[in-house]
């Protein structure tokens, strides 16, 4: 059928109308007239999939993965980054406007990085597909829950977005190849990591075939059995922890742990945190307050600045990481806390005091129970960066109706390509 696309949904599909019924349509931009291919029938709604573009957007570009269309790791490869980019912040301000009734006062610059080969940290699925005879790696295929049959990938970093042949290779000779379940990929300045997540024992002989693998790659090569807790590192054999650097004055050298949340695009991160100290606009005598303060992402270049810094996060485990990479960095100004943030924090040690600046980078469903108390804490300022604009826009509300002023907002291209929204805001005391 032809089509007119008239937007986009959140997934980046192209939104058109035909017959009073709305059509989803792969590889489509607002503002196109194409061909297009119904893939799969719903009641209220149809998925199809554009199979000619009879006039195509200025938006449009040549999409650089072979696999774009299938895979449903990205959804925006046909779209010009910068057209990404202009989207995302229409986005934000259009929910800002939704859901808090708030204008920033200016819209801050978008943090923008290399958009292809960015990705340190990601999960890749791995199953054996009797069919095809055949082992495949990869993200799940588009609106399906089927994975996708991947020789390349252009997000991840070459070293094994580039791989995936040899890497296919290599599995397919252990003996326990239908076993693995998936890779997860972790990578710091200096080794890239591979948790393989195996649901059989592997022999001696499957070990060493990993290790033959990961001194040719120059990788890193974990096993993981059972849980988080069985995750070991078969290669090399030493007890160096992968770290990364946040650039600054000093340099600062952050250890994790391969499982451990980190920010998966290192270009982007390195901006960000210095968006952030600016946003922050630190003096020697400034007390912070870091909520979700994860392994000290945050708290360390904050406290290269401050007075004192405190970091609350609901891991005990990444609490510790935090305290060790201060210990590691020369920083004794930083107390840490572990407090589950979706629970009161009334009369908590750190609760009780005040602070001059405030940091809060929540998880998807935001920080709603914190920010509800957020003027007990009588900050001037309060920087937050956000992976869900849903819940950036309701906690902003609250924020706004405890006495404070919206000053700027911005994007983030933390996932180039995709239709996922990185976001920050800054708060001023009125």
């Amino acid at each position: 059928m032809e089509l007119l696309i008239t937007a986009l949904n959140h997934q980046g599909l192209g939104v058109a109308h035909h017959e009073g019924k709305a059509i989803f349509v792969s590889n489509a931009l607002p503002g196109e007239k194409v061909i297009a291919k119904v893939t799969k029938q719903h009641k209220r709604y149809d998925n199809a999939m554009a199979l000619e573009i009879l006039e195509p957007s200025a938006m449009r570009v040549a999409p650089i993965c072979p696999h774009f269309q299938v895979c449903g790791g990205c959804a925006l490869q046909h779209m010009a980054s910068t057209a990404q980019i202009e989207l995302k912040q229409n986005v934000l301000l259009e929910q800002l406007k939704h859901f808090a009734a708030v204008t920033p006062e200016s819209v801050s610059p978008p943090i923008v990085s290399q958009t292809h080969g960015y990705r340190r940290k990601a999960r890749l699925g791995v199953k054996f597909v009797e069919k095809k005879n055949k082992l495949l790696i990869g993200f799940r295929e588009q609106n399906n829950r089927f994975l996708a049959d991947l020789e390349t990938c252009k997000v991840l970093l070459p070293q094994v977005g580039e791989s995936f042949g040899p890497l296919r290779d290599t599995l397919m000779q252990l003996s326990q190849y239908r076993a693995i379940a998936q890779i997860e990929l972790a990578a710091g300045d200096d080794a890239i990591g591979l948790i393989i997540r195996h649901l059989a024992p592997l022999t001696a002989a499957d070990v060493d075939i990993l290790i033959a693998y990961a001194k040719t790659h120059q990788v890193h090569i974990y096993l993981q059995p059972g849980g988080p807790l069985t995750v070991h590192r078969i290669w090399p054999q030493t007890d160096e922890v992968s770290t990364y650097t946040i650039k600054g004055n000093p340099d600062l050298k952050l250890q994790f742990h391969p499982l451990d949340f980190i920010q998966v695009n290192a270009g982007i991160n390195q901006l960000m945190v210095e968006r952030v100290l600016d946003a922050l606009n630190l003096t020697a005598d400034d007390r912070v307050l870091d909520l979700f303060s994860g392994l000290g992402n945050f708290t360390l270049p904050i406290a290269s600045l401050a007075k004192h810094v405190v970091g609350v996060e609901g891991s005990q485990e990444m609490v510790e990481r935090l305290l060790a990479n201060a210990l590691r960095n020369n920083l004794a100004n930083i107390q840490a806390f572990a407090w589950d943030l979706t629970k009161p924090i009334d009369h908590l040690p750190w609760s009780t005091t005040t602070y001059d600046k405030i940091v809060i980078d929540p998880p998807r469903a935001g920080a709603l129970e914190v920010v509800e108390h957020i003027k007990r804490f009588q900050a001037k300022t309060i920087v937050y960066i956000s992976c869900h604009i849903a819940t950036l826009a309701r906690d902003s509300k609250i924020i706004l109706e405890q006495g404070y002023r919206l000053k700027t907002a911005g994007v983030i291209d933390m996932f180039p390509h995709t239709m996922h929204v990185e976001s920050m805001a800054v708060f001023e005391r009125t």
